[in-house]
């Protein structure tokens, strides 16, 4: 299953994003806390293209859900990051710790990052299943 979205850089677009892949997911049977852990670090991507993706007007999430993982990339034409930050900022700070919060609760991520010309957060998480939730056949979850 593959799906994409253009979004407006404004904070309004980051629940559709989650309902739209938090739908997809839970729809094929993948467990509420692996769901869980995917929409908290694309929540931070998103904001991160939200706060930091101008001149651009718009950001992009493509999604790829299939091989037994979810494969989503939130790419934004802004200037890019500097640096991944290697620990969490002091406690009284406020901003700094999405990178790190993504870091924590996916399988893989990776930027592709080209300053002035914008930045791909790529998040990867190996998908579990909902026991219960056996009414998919196998080939749909390992073949897309």
């Amino acid at each position: 299953m593959e799906f994409s979205l253009a979004l407006p850089r404004e904070a309004i677009g980051i629940p559709m994003v989650r309902r739209a892949l938090g739908d997809s997911l839970r729809s094929l049977g993948v467990t509420e806390d692996c769901v869980a852990d995917i929409l908290l670090a694309v929540t931070e991507a998103c904001a991160n293209a939200v706060r930091h993706g101008g001149p651009a007007n718009r950001y992009e999430v493509e999604t790829a859900i299939g091989y037994g993982r979810c494969d989503v990339r939130i790419i934004d034409k802004g200037q890019g990051i500097i640096r991944v930050p290697e620990h969490y900022p002091a406690t009284d700070v406020e901003n700094g710790r999405g990178i790190l919060i993504m870091q924590a609760v996916v399988d893989e991520i990776s930027f592709d990052i080209a300053p002035g010309r914008g930045t791909i957060v790529h998040l990867r998480k190996h998908l579990d299943w909902d026991e219960d939730a056996r009414f998919l056949d196998d080939r749909v979850l390992t073949a897309v």
